[in-house]
């Protein structure tokens, strides 16, 4: 099996090291100057300085170097999968495309899975998903994820193929449930990191860890999954290290937001998108998700972190 890594942010970097250790990698990155100098340094110094690629991992903007491989790991934001999946469709036709993003688009409501299914209907899809930064897995520390595909001899061979000494990958046909575990802990994240920012307690955290993860499993079974998922490494695993970490984007997102400070717009915070998505399906199907739906009022600027609070605590008294 050839591996090939499409996106070259900090996790593609992270898991062409990882997996270079031991197999040739090709790891393609959109800008052509930043993979010659990738390719000449060794170092991806705007992404993930401070880690040197192995002589595994050939580097390219090349995206016709992309037919050499018969797997595609998509480490492409949740938000852009869907157009660059367009560009790309007919090359990675028969493929293996595993998605290694985290999100539900915000015009259709699909995650990862289901985007490059719809574009890409000849290919075989799974998922890689879990706690996990790439910091990390760059380092070599040990980390376990979630490896979902619907074809169960498909899973087995890729668990096979991608596991390493300190890449532990297990395996589930629940792609639904993988998918909606590694989005929706994202939109949790923002709403502790908003708890912890407007100094509201660790107690509070707490609390929103495990009452967000009791609606993630509530919407997972909703769409489909099997709720006991999201009490896995794609669901609670993730959802434990992305709600207590300054290392997770989401967090460092809600930190801003709790404590009335700006943050970078030209980060990432997949979670913003998500919470929005999730929102909408929440209104138009009469679910019960407060903390979710709260989440989504603080990054459309429709409450401030003292409103959002006093709705959840208002809330009618109920049996857990």
């Amino acid at each position: 099996m050839s591996v090939g890594v499409l996106g070259a942010g900090a996790f593609g970097t992270a898991l062409a090291i990882s997996l270079g250790q031991t197999a040739p990698v090709l790891l393609w990155a959109r800008d052509a100057k930043q993979a010659q100098l990738m390719h000449q340094n060794r170092e991806n110094k705007a992404r993930l300085p401070g880690f040197f690629l192995p002589a595994n991992v050939v580097v390219t903007s090349n995206l016709a170097d992309l037919q050499k491989c018969d797997v595609l790991l998509l480490a492409v934001p949740a938000q852009k999968l869907r157009q660059f999946l367009r560009g790309v469709d007919q090359m990675v036709a028969g493929k293996t495309l595993v998605a290694c993003c985290k999100g539900i688009e915000l015009e259709t409501g699909m995650g990862p899975v289901d985007i490059a299914r719809e574009i890409c209907p000849q290919s075989e899809h799974a998922i890689l998903t879990g706690p996990s930064f790439a910091n990390d897995i760059a380092k070599g520390l040990p980390t376990a994820l979630t490896l979902a595909c619907a074809n169960p001899n498909r899973a087995r061979d890729l668990q096979q193929e991608l596991s390493n000494s300190t890449l532990r990958l297990y395996r589930t046909t629940d792609v639904t449930g993988a998918q909606l575990g590694g989005a929706l802990k994202n939109v949790i994240a923002i709403a502790c990191g908003a708890a912890i920012g407007a100094r509201l307690g660790e107690s509070a955290r707490a609390a929103l860890m495990t009452r967000g993860n009791a609606e993630m499993q509530r919407y997972a079974q909703f769409k489909g999954a099997d709720p006991a998922t999201l009490s896995g490494l794609s669901g609670f695993g993730d959802l434990v290290l992305t709600c207590t970490s300054d290392l997770s984007r989401n967090y460092r997102f809600g930190l801003s937001l709790g404590a009335g400070k700006a943050f970078d717009p030209e980060t990432t915070v997949e979670g913003a998108a998500t919470a929005c998505a999730v929102a909408r399906d929440a209104r138009e199907n009469a679910l019960d998700l407060p903390i979710l739906s709260v989440v989504a009022a603080l990054v459309e600027n429709r409450l401030d972190v003292a409103d959002a609070m006093a709705t959840l605590l208002s809330r009618s008294l109920k049996e857990e």
